[in-house]
């Protein structure tokens, strides 16, 4: 999946990457890392009555020149797009989401990456307790710190992948993943649900997820949760102030009308 329309150098200065980029671990860290702290997971044109486009060139417009962000379809394959043109090799995989308190379909986009000679699980889509840097699929059943986070990485009975966060006091599953890749083309049908489906939390509320070195700001609905060394902080907003908050700490227009 690329876009005629992609530019590394312009996607460098969108992330503020300043770094000499080769096809190596040291690179696809920090390339994740810039972009998880400058692109915001969000779900405004869905709460416009929108349905997000998943062609590649429209990714690009809407992150790169209208400085947005976008859920997971939209962020992770603007990452697969630099991935492409810094020449490492990688396969979009689906992944089912397992904090719902019923079993959901795979409707999660998440990216195998291989490089030094490792598979690594990279995701920059997945919201509240999403991975803050590349996992090595060869650590398993080892906490990984990731700054003040905790994640796991296991195999379940069944042979999937099992990403875990620790959160609450307690270990919580995340998602499960095989490594079967999928073709851009597959995730269509659960874009459109993420969208359009009155279930999905996406069409019921405003999500937005900004990480930052010292943890990551969460808006869900009118609540704001900030998370600093691993402390959370709560606090409701107002009509007011929910306008100014997407401004001042995501970067983000105030809300549309819904359509």
């Amino acid at each position: 999946m690329q876009a005629e329309n992609f530019n590394l150098q312009r996607y460098f200065q969108r992330i503020g990457y300043t770094g000499n980029a080769k096809a190596d671990a040291a690179t696809l860290v920090e390339i994740m890392r810039c972009q998880l702290f400058t692109v915001p997971f969000e779900n405004l044109d869905v709460q416009a009555g929108k349905i997000v486009s998943l062609v590649p060139e429209h990714i690009v417009e809407k992150i790169i020149d209208r400085q947005r962000g976008g859920y997971c379809y939209e962020v992770n394959g603007i990452f697969a797009m630099a991935l492409r043109a810094l020449g490492i090799p990688f396969r979009l995989i689906a992944a089912r989401p397992m904090f719902y308190p019923v079993r959901r379909p795979k409707t999660h986009m998440a990216i195998i990456a291989t490089v030094d000679g490792e598979d690594w699980l990279c995701d920059l889509g997945f919201g509240s307790y999403g991975i803050r840097a590349p996992m090595r699929l060869s650590l398993l059943d080892v906490e990984v710190p990731q700054d003040a986070d905790r994640f796991k990485l296991s195999r379940a009975e069944s042979g999937d992948y099992l990403l875990q966060a620790y959160a609450g006091g307690q270990w919580q599953n995340q998602y499960g993943f095989d490594l079967s890749p999928q073709e851009w083309i597959d995730f269509e049908p659960a874009n459109y649900m993420n969208s359009t489906h009155p279930g999905a939390i996406f069409v019921q509320k405003v999500v937005v997820v900004l990480h930052n070195p010292q943890g990551r700001d969460i808006l869900v609905g009118s609540q704001l949760k900030t998370v600093t060394h691993g402390k959370l902080e709560e606090r409701a907003l107002d009509a007011e102030e929910l306008g100014t908050i997407l401004g001042s700490k995501f970067g983000l227009p105030a809300l549309a009308p819904r359509a």
